[in-house]
Formats: C-alpha cells, sequence, structure tokens
C-alpha cells in the first residue's frame, strides 16, 4: 500500500517543540501512516483477526491498533508519551473518557507494560505483542524496549508471537543520509545520542536479550511520502529523531540542514519521495 500523501502545512520554521501535542499530532497526521505497510504485512504474515489478543508495546497515536481491530482483533495499547496516547483514544475510544476505558475489547493506558498486570485477565492472556517503533537508528535505542518486552511477554501465552520492527540496511533507506543530519550536529559538539547505521543483527539482538526465540523475519517497502518540503520536515521532526541534536546546536541549524539533506528527494511537483526498507522479526515466547 503506498502512502498518503498530507495536506500541506506551512514552511519549515514553527516545527512543534518535542514534549507539546502538536508534536504528536504532527507523527499521527504526517508520519505514522508512512509505516503501514509494515503493519499490513505483519498482520496478514501472523493471520490477525477474531482470535487476536493484541498488545502494543509503544502503541504511539494508534493506528497499528486500528488497523489490527479492523481485521477483528482485541487491542490494547500502552505508551509513555501522553499526548500520542490521547490521539490514539481519539481514534479507538472516541466515546469512552477516562484514562484507561475499556470499549468493544479496546484499552489503551499510559505507561508500561507492567502497568498493566493488574488489568490483565489471567484467563485470557494475549496472544500476540507488537513493538513496532523501529529501532536500529541510534545508539542504545532499544535499551528500554528489553524491559518493557519481559513485561509485555508475561502477560502472554507461551508460544504468542512478539514483532519486532527496525530499519533496513542504509543503503536500502534514502532517508538513512536525512537522519545522519543529526549524527553530524551531535559528534560535532560530541554530545547527545547520535544516528548509526541499522546492523544486521539488531532485532535478533533485542529478541535474545529478551528471552525470546526468532521464529522468521520479512523486509517491507516503506516510501516516506510528503505533500511538500515543509510537511516532510514536520514529519521527520514528529519521530524524536533530531531531539538530541537540537539540544546540541538549536532547532534553526537542524531544520536547516534537514531541508538541504532533503532537496534531492524533491520531486517535480515539489512533493518529496524517499524508498525505505523495513524489517521485522517474529520471535516466539518460549
Amino acid at each position: 500500500m503506498t502512502p498518503m500523501l498530507v495536506r500541506h502545512h506551512p514552511l519549515p520554521g514553527s516545527v512543534p517543540p518535542a514534549d507539546g501535542p502538536g508534536r504528536a499530532r504532527d507523527w499521527a497526521e504526517i508520519q505514522e501512516r508512512m509505516l503501514v505497510p509494515l503493519y499490513e504485512a505483519v498482520y496478514q504474515h501472523l493471520d490477525v483477526g477474531t482470535g487476536t489478543r493484541l498488545l502494543g508495546v509503544e502503541c504511539g497515536s494508534g493506528l497499528a491498533l486500528l488497523m489490527a481491530a479492523a481485521r477483528g482483533a482485541q487491542v490494547t495499547g500502552v505508551d509513555t508519551d501522553h499526548a500520542r496516547v490521547d490521539l490514539a483514544r481519539e481514534r479507538l475510544l472516541p466515546d469512552s473518557g477516562g484514562a484507561g476505558r475499556r470499549r468493544g475489547g479496546t484499552r489503551l493506558l499510559y505507561g508500561a507494560p507492567a502497568d498493566l498486570a493488574e488489568a490483565t485477565d489471567p484467563a485470557r492472556p494475549y496472544n500476540l505483542v507488537t513493538a513496532f517503533q523501529p529501532i536500529g537508528c541510534t545508539p542504545g535505542d532499544s535499551e528500554g524496549l528489553v524491559p518493557a518486552l519481559g513485561a509485555a511477554v508475561r502477560q502472554a501465552e507461551r508460544g504468542s508471537a512478539v514483532v519486532l520492527a527496525g530499519w533496513g540496511p542504509p543503503e536500502r533507506c534514502a532517508t538513512s543520509a536525512v537522519l545522519r543530519v543529526a549524527g553530524r550536529l551531535t559528534e560535532r559538539l560530541r554530545t547527545g545520542t547520535t544516528w548509526r547505521p541499522a546492523l544486521r543483527d539488531d532485532l535478533e539482538e533485542v529478541a535474545a536479550r529478551a528471552g525470546l526465540k526468532p521464529d522468521g523475519s520479512g523486509r517491507v517497502a516503506c516510501p516516506f511520502g510528503y505533500a511538500d518540503l515543509a510537511s516532510a520536515v514536520r514529519g521527520l521532526f514528529s519521530t524524536g529523531l533530531y531531539d538530541a541534536a537540537i539540544r546540541a546546536s538549536d532547532q534553526a541549524t537542524v531544520e536547516k540542514e534537514v531541508v538541504e539533506a532533503l532537496h534531492p528527494h524533491i520531486r517535480p511537483d515539489g512533493t518529496v519521495w524517499m524508498p525505505n526498507v523495513f524489517r521485522y522479526l517474529v520471535a516466539r515466547i518460549p
């Protein structure tokens, strides 16, 4: 499925701050849909449907959960980003009101998977855990994921699938050159967490540290398509991958360098198009 191009935004220079609801809205309206082919491929591979009880770790603004629910799955999402979970609630529980309210088998909570322990029905444990937030882009970006997976798998039945996602090889990801901007700026001042190319065994290493057994993998084309340059800047900044660079220098400098890196990907009609490949790993709970 080709990502839809998104509506026009003001020119670069008005990117919302990292801790505000505007950043989460940019993620939900611009960037999150770029991973739709990944979600679809995983759900098809695992035959997600009415018998699926899915726990989404770092569920963000809930698009992947919404797609699973449309296939008949019962979905639960948890994330530490309040603004993104608020948007997920607007999508999946528009009439619920109150944190964590359940409707039609859907549940959304702030926090970590461990916070779901008391609310999980031991008679109906999860049989699918997803962690779709791509790893393998900055050093240590999986550190918080390992304990989160540990807490999640304790609430799932044995043999259940756990899905991890990551960036593909840099030579297959046009966005890699744009992400290197963050690395150059943080390295220049020797501060922050810099960008690094994805490594072949990133996902397998996370699975091993979480005590999971690999059971297949796949690659999916996930092109990043934007209606214009401003939308591309806002979408990319909503990922949080440039936050360390902003702290190391300033937002105007980072925006300027990102815009320069995007210029080779601007098409004659003003849209921005960057082919990418993402990888997913299916592991099992022993």
